[in-house]
């Protein structure tokens, strides 16, 4: 058995904080990975967490587990016992390798088996809830953690006082180290890592009005049931740059040089056009989870930051009109807690007593 350290960390697809903390925690500890090789049912490409993670030479373990939320194909309710099938495997034969002090949960469905499985083996559990509303997954893995950090004040109130800390976001240090030197007359357009189908229907089909007044930077995302980075590449337009995902480096880039974010509003890409006074039109996720992403929008709207365009009504007539509206807005000033990484981290060190 090796005697370093060793730390599970398992994400739902909501990888950036988690790679974050990995990079901090890597020279004193050994990290272990349970994400989405793929990124949706029935994909084949690599998931950009698959891909980001492995290249910081991170051991990846594909988990497939299954979700009760919004789930009605029979074999994928069947992925819920499953999940806890690979995860208490993974455990055990990890056990045998390497000395595990922990698991770091960033919450989604296919933590709570890995959590429960480690639970029932004595593995002490921490897990982080990003967002201002809990969901069902973090709801339930906060009865078998010993700590839950939260980034959000407002949030507190789902989980146990005694066991519940504040840390505040953990914005990726290239975010905190990047010096934005000229805002360009671009747009940026990003669905998440996974891209999103109807948001990247909607650009091709505004292309042509759009490219004529800003240079347009695309990230599609690379899923290979709808194809849509190679349709991407056979737009006309000039002034268009497709993308199938941004690095850290390439996406705090693009957020802080353009005019204009168009993006869904998850709470990391959220902080990070908070942190810049981004002006962003956000399209949020109209299936999430106690409708966390619209919550999450609404209070960059209140910042004077966002324009908020509802799903149902997105097309490229409304996209356009929320552009323009989002050009002239003015910011407030939001003291926004940028010390989140190094919270977390030191709570997870105190806690795992790597101290």
């Amino acid at each position: 058995m090796t005697t370093k350290p060793t730390i599970l960390i398992v994400t739902g697809g909501h990888h950036t904080s988690g790679l974050a903390v990995a990079q901090k925690l890597q020279s004193t500890v050994k990290i272990i990975w349970f994400g989405h090789r793929h990124s949706a049912w029935g994909d084949t490409s690599d998931s950009a967490e698959y891909q980001e993670v492995t290249k910081q030479n991170i051991q990846f373990f594909d988990i497939q587990a299954g979700k009760f939320h919004r789930t009605f194909h029979p074999l994928k309710l069947l992925r819920i016992p499953w999940g806890f099938i690979q995860s208490f495997f993974y455990i055990i034969y990890l056990s045998t390798q390497y000395k595990i002090i922990g698991i770091l949960s960033f919450g989604g469905y296919i933590a709570v088996p890995v959590v429960i499985t480690g639970w029932f083996m004595g593995i002490k559990s921490i897990t982080y809830e990003q967002t201002m509303v809990s969901g069902w997954a973090n709801r339930l893995i906060s009865k078998f953690c010993s700590k839950i950090a939260v980034s959000w004040f407002q949030s507190q109130k789902y989980f146990p006082a005694k066991k519940t800390v504040f840390v505040g976001l953990p914005i990726r240090e290239e975010i905190l180290k990047h010096q934005t030197s000229n805002i360009k007359n671009q747009i940026y357009v990003t669905g998440g890592k996974q891209g999103s189908h109807i948001i990247n229907q909607t650009v091709f089909n505004s292309l042509p009005n759009l490219s004529k007044k800003y240079d347009v930077i695309h990230q599609t995302g690379s899923n290979t049931q709808y194809h849509d980075y190679d349709l991407a590449l056979q737009q006309k337009s000039t002034n268009y740059l497709p993308l199938t995902y941004a690095n850290a480096l390439q996406q705090t880039s693009y957020i802080s040089e353009s005019k204009v974010v168009i993006s869904r509003s998850g709470a990391h890409i959220m902080a990070e056009l908070l942190y810049f006074k981004k002006p962003c039109v956000l399209i949020p996720i109209p299936w999430g989870s106690h409708n966390e992403q619209t919550i999450n929008a609404q209070f960059l709207v209140n910042q004077n930051l966002a324009v908020l365009l509802h799903q149902s009504e997105l097309n490229p007539e409304s996209l356009e009109q929320a552009i323009s509206k989002a050009l002239i807005l003015k910011p407030k000033n939001y003291a926004l807690n940028f010390l989140g990484l190094q919270n977390l981290t030191n709570l997870i060190v105190k806690e795992f007593h790597l101290a």
